[in-house]
């Protein structure tokens, strides 16, 4: 529309295509336990996601990988990680080996024989070791939302396609397919309330935006970028619910700009307790931290 204001001419375009955005789910401070709180149980396991949701954990952050029978499960990784992953046959696995078993050349029922539990990781030595293996995204909703009704709690979800241009067709079939098979899966638990989809791919963005426009997004964006917020939005060509920056590169310049587009901003992976009070007294929206313990304590 064209108005006049103190004789000069504005024209105001409403872009509805580029402002418009999905409400953010969880609306206080958001805690999120990062791979379900991985400094404390195994990653993105279902007893992980328990223990989160015990220790009073708002959002259960998770990663999505593909299956060769297309079936969607939780893994940060594409492969085995040798730091945690024990063969069927109870033997550890070297970096390489570990690296060669992709999760797309195999059958759910293969995938799930191995453990990712029971072997101590070196990174994080406080971590709570049991038998445990890669869980379905079906399973582990529908474990998480039994689980929280009979705690009487109301839980949310922050999850990641994990996706990038050399993974396309290696780690699975196309992006697009990726994203329908794993928007299937939310879609059929009807939870689209309590759900943020993430990612740093803005590709996976822009097809989640156009496809799905019910789910909130929001950007991650990784330690190395000197983008400003402007420069970010501008880039991608619309708004996403949020920004989800490495907590290293936060200021108090970019929680404003936030501010001003009425996206929320959420760090990650913050594992210090200083460092948390840090950036919640700068006002942040919310953490991500691999110890759902130290939430607590803010």
């Amino acid at each position: 529309m064209a108005f006049v204001l103190k004789g000069r001419r504005f024209i105001v375009i409403w872009l509805l295509n580029c402002m418009a955005f999905a409400v953010y789910a969880q609306k206080g401070f958001d805690s999120q336990a990062h791979r379900g709180g991985r400094g404390l149980m195994p990653e993105n396991t279902i007893p992980a996601m328990l223990d989160a949701i015990d220790r009073g954990i708002t959002t259960l952050e998770m990663d999505l990988q593909l299956t060769a029978d297309r079936k969607v499960i939780v893994s940060h990784d594409p492969t085995f990680n040798s730091n945690f992953v024990t063969s069927p046959q109870g033997d550890t696995l070297t970096r390489e080996a570990a690296r060669k078993i992709v999760l797309y050349q195999l059958t759910y029922d293969s995938i799930k024989k191995y453990d990712v539990g029971l072997k101590f990781n070196p990174e994080f030595p406080r971590q709570k070791k049991m038998k445990a293996s890669k869980p379905l995204l079906s399973d582990l909703l529908e474990e998480t939302e039994a689980y929280a009704k009979k705690k009487n709690r109301t839980v949310y979800y922050n999850i990641e396609i994990k996706s990038r241009p050399a993974s396309d067709g290696k780690y699975y079939p196309d992006l697009e397919t990726f994203i329908d098979l794993a928007m299937d899966v939310i879609n059929k638990k009807k939870i689209a309330d309590r759900v943020v989809i993430q990612t740093f791919d803005t590709r996976a963005l822009h097809i989640l935006h156009r496809k799905y426009p019910q789910y909130a997004l929001s950007y991650l964006i990784d330690a190395k970028e000197k983008r400003s917020v402007d420069e970010l939005i501008k880039s991608l060509g619309f708004i996403p619910a949020a920004l989800s920056p490495h907590y290293s590169i936060v200021t108090d310049n970019m929680i404003k700009d936030c501010r001003k587009r009425g996206m929320r901003i959420i760090p990650w992976t913050v594992n210090d307790l200083d460092e948390m009070k840090r950036l919640k007294a700068m006002g942040v929206d919310g953490i991500i931290s691999d110890y759902s313990d130290l939430f607590a304590q803010l």
